[in-house]
């Protein structure tokens, strides 16, 4: 067997490493995000510190469906003022480099996860009688709502626009969601474009790997017409 040339290995090694790179952008831009869970607002579904895979593809060919976990843009500056990178310029250009090239998991620092609870034309509503979401007239149970927390602590009645979409993050007690945002350009609700993606799987740390719950009585509701 003849082996490879050092000038032509040299000269192979680097289109390896770019075709990599360029694979790996390709991936992130149309395909997977990975991303860093850096609040409670989605336990004990997602805990502080759990890299997610979100399916971005998706997006392109379904439409967003109640109970989904999504990760979106923060659509009317709910999160406020961007931190400042910490750290040494070098370390903080090769970190963001590794980000842009879905090396390092993005650290989530303007985007926000929740769950879906409502969709354009529903009706959504806290409370009824025994205390659970109503959407469209259908009472909803929720396991996947943190343990001791109450569907919502507020009440309100909202009807989502077509072209946007209601959130809720499964910590109820500690989430920002769209309760909260009300009085916001939006309302409260998040646009469809500032949709990354669906969040599908949990990827580590291993221990916590799992594919995330839809929300079964959600995706059951009929649409209002």
């Amino acid at each position: 067997m003849r082996l490879p040339k050092r000038g032509s290995l040299f000269r192979e090694v680097p289109i390896i490493v770019i075709s990599a790179l360029v694979v790996s952008i390709l991936v992130k831009t149309f395909l997977i995000h990975f991303f860093f869970i850096p609040s409670g607002s989605m336990e004990n579904t997602l805990k502080i510190g759990d890299r997610i895979a979100v399916n971005k593809l998706a997006n392109f060919f379904t439409d967003i469906k109640r109970g989904e976990v999504v990760v979106f843009k923060d659509p009317a500056n709910w999160l406020g003022q961007a931190p400042g990178e910490t750290g040494s310029k070098p370390v903080v250009a090769i970190k963001n480099a590794l980000v842009t090239v879905g090396i390092l998991p993005d650290p989530a620092k303007q985007y926000l996860i929740k769950r879906v609870v409502g969709v354009g034309g529903d009706t959504v509503i806290c409370c009824d009688a025994k205390g659970r979401l109503t959407v469209n007239g259908t009472p909803i149970n929720e396991p996947y709502i943190f343990t001791g927390n109450k569907p919502s602590d507020s009440t309100f009645k909202v009807i989502v626009p077509k072209g946007f979409i209601w959130v809720m993050g499964d910590h109820r007690g500690a989430s920002a969601d769209s309760r909260f945002h009300t009085d916001d350009i939006h309302k409260g609700m998040v646009p469809l474009p500032d949709v990354v993606g669906r969040a599908f799987v949990t990827v580590w740390p291993l221990k916590h790997l799992t594919f995330l719950s839809v929300g079964h009585d959600l995706s059951k509701v009929a649409v209002k017409k």
